[in-house]
């Protein structure tokens, strides 16, 4: 490689954008809640957006989106997520699980952090919420419903990482 090879270097193409519908994963290992039957009324009642829960069966939550860290409390319980093409996500571990302030949480990523969809953002210890007497619910909400046309539940029963949970339309 010559020394002036790095000036013919190709620019990188940027981001394409998001095209809509987009999908949101699933962001743990478990059994869907659908909103209505989340454990919390301001959750159950699409307060704070459409959302849903995944009732967890191990303790990792994993990025539902690509996306920048926008909010990572330091009780480790949720995490603000902006997600490419303008979705922003609020992921809730847990119901009353602020109360715990930070045990048995453990987050993998701060403020300003890029993720990638799939990857791990936090781990938590299921048996110390249990013994807190929290529901363990992995809600995650689109706090920016009203700017979409619809947000769709589109799993049910049991879903892996990854799996398509959120469905978004423009």
């Amino acid at each position: 490689m010559g020394f002036f090879d790095f000036l013919k270097k190709k620019p990188e193409a940027a981001p394409a954008a998001p095209s809509f519908p987009m999908t949101l994963a699933a962001d743990a290992k478990g059994t869907v809640v659908p909103m209505e039957q989340i454990p919390d009324e301001v959750f159950a009642q699409g307060i704070l957006g459409k959302c849903c829960g995944i009732d967890p069966t191990e303790g990792k939550v994993y990025a539902p989106v690509d996306g920048t860290i926008t909010q990572a409390p330091g009780s480790g319980h949720a995490l603000g997520l902006e997600g490419n093409g303008g979705v922003e996500v609020l992921i809730h571990v847990g119901v009353d699980t602020v109360e715990m302030k930070g045990d048995g949480f453990s987050p993998k990523v701060k403020e300003g952090d890029k993720v990638k969809k799939g990857q791990l953002l936090l781990e938590m210890d299921l048996a110390k919420i249990a013994a807190a007497n929290h529901p363990a619910v992995v809600i995650t909400v689109v706090t920016n419903t009203d700017d979409f046309k619809d947000v769709e539940l589109v799993a049910s029963g049991s879903v892996e990482p990854g799996a398509d949970l959120l469905k978004i339309s423009k």
